[in-house]
């Protein structure tokens, strides 16, 4: 009977020992799946948006302006505003746009992988690519959760792009005389167009890529698409992303801006009552596309192409010195 008591804890320990050491590394895998996940899309973002800085900038000057827009008066703007502000001009408002895409790019592309992971898991497609609605669905929803987190640093980029240096020496600055100013709400101005044109825009952008990677894959029998490859899919994805959302970009902008351009905008149908009123349907809500189709493919090509090199390259490296520890 004794012999029957000291047997049992033994059984008992051996049974249970494989799974609390299975439960730590596969914590341990997630994890570094998500750190993965959020260092390379805050690359991704980094060196996209200020590769295409001084045309976003010129852009939404154009945005929340009643000027009409063409390619030679786009060229005109940049070079007068080199001539009077200086080269590093052409950047202002960039540190606050750093300080938001860092993080929106960040969650956007870590959420993206959790939500194919989640939707994967739902349909029944573990490991496998998913069907085209689960597909849109997963990047819609990644681009609301970072544009959700992230929305007053945008609002406060699009008022340092479109103000003299004197008005805000600072990013800190905005907050605090938006804040005393104009009150708290104002830093979620323009949050619903935000929100509606992320929908599309995220869904149709990250929808594209995967998809145009999966025929890639089945037509050439390359497991990943070359580097230049991936380049032009990621154009092609922001190319019809932007494209689809356009309108209620320039809605934002608008209301982003009215408390320093001296408009009031109240709502989303009457802002594009009267851009549509004072400037037509065109030209007003769809004034800046033309450079939206040089600027957008640059970035959501350069986007997407370093955050899927930075996580290949991050997998090697763990992959490398895995065995050593």
């Amino acid at each position: 009977m004794g012999n029957g008591v000291r047997e049992g804890p033994v059984e008992f320990q051996r049974d249970v020992e494989p799974v609390t050491a299975r439960i730590p590394a596969e914590d341990n895998q997630e994890k570094k799946k998500v750190l993965n996940s959020l260092m390379s899309g805050a690359l991704a973002g980094a060196v996209a948006k200020t590769a295409v800085a001084p045309l976003d900038r010129t852009k939404i000057m154009f945005q929340v302006s009643s000027k009409r827009f063409s390619a030679k008066e786009a060229y005109r703007l940049i070079y007068h505003t080199y001539l009077n502000e200086g080269f590093w001009s052409l950047w202002r408002g960039n540190s606050a746009t750093m300080v938001r895409v860092i993080p929106y790019a960040a969650i956007q592309f870590c959420a993206h992988e959790e939500y194919k992971q989640i939707l994967g898991n739902y349909y029944g497609f573990q490991g496998k690519a998913l069907t085209p609605f689960p597909r849109f669905i997963a990047g819609s929803l990644a681009g609301t959760t970072a544009a959700m987190v992230t929305y007053p640093l945008d609002m406060v980029r699009a008022r340092m792009a479109v103000t003299p240096k004197e008005m805000y020496s600072s990013i800190v600055h905005v907050f605090i005389r938006i804040s005393r100013e104009e009150g708290l709400k104002t830093l979620y101005r323009g949050f619903t167009p935000t929100i509606l044109g992320v929908i599309p825009y995220a869904g149709l952008s990250f929808f594209t890529y995967e998809t145009l990677k999966k025929v890639h894959a089945e037509h050439s029998g390359k497991a990943q698409p070359s580097p230049p490859e991936r380049l032009l899919f990621g154009a092609c994805a922001g190319l019809i992303g932007q494209s689809a959302s356009y309108p209620l970009d320039v809605v934002r902008r608008r209301m982003q801006t009215a408390g320093v351009m001296g408009h009031t905008y109240s709502s989303i149908l009457l802002t594009m009552q009267e851009i549509v009123r004072e400037e037509g349907l065109v030209r007003g809500l769809y004034k800046g596309l033309s450079m939206n189709w040089v600027k957008g493919p640059i970035a959501v090509g350069i986007s997407f192409t370093t955050f899927d090199l930075t996580q290949i390259l991050l997998r090697k490296l763990q992959q490398q010195h895995g065995p050593q520890r």
